[in-house]
């Protein structure tokens, strides 16, 4: 009996120890909102959900917005750097539970976002 209990317990500790969690993705987002989303398993070496900023100081409407998996040692941390002189900031904020780092999206057709750009464009020539 305690041969199967002890069986059992490596049982649900390998089951529990191997999942991974599921989190939303976003490469490219702007101004809050996530153009291009999914979702992604994350592996044993990015165990952690994320949601990130990448903001230059220069201007607050320069910004960058990111999810997905990330590294355990690069959770809840700011850094700050420069890129040709201007400064930026840089925070990564992590949880634990799936699809945590909720992305919201805007899902455009390419042929929706490129009539939209020639409407702007042309409705500037014509003033």
């Amino acid at each position: 009996m305690k041969k199967l209990l002890l069986v059992s317990a490596v049982f649900v500790a390998m089951v529990v120890t191997g999942e991974s969690l599921t989190c939303n993705t976003c490469r490219v987002g702007i101004a809050g909102k996530c153009l291009f989303s999914s979702t992604e398993t994350c592996s044993d070496s990015q165990p952690n959900c994320y949601w990130g900023n990448l903001a230059f100081n220069i201007s607050s409407l320069i910004s960058r917005q990111t999810r997905g998996c990330l590294a355990s040692f690069l959770c809840n941390q700011t850094e700050t750097g420069a890129l040709l002189t201007a400064g930026y900031t840089v925070t990564r904020t992590c949880c634990g539970t799936d699809l945590c780092n909720g992305a919201t999206s805007i899902q455009l057709p390419l042929t929706v976002a490129l009539g939209a750009a020639l409407m702007a464009v042309w409705s500037n020539w014509s003033l």
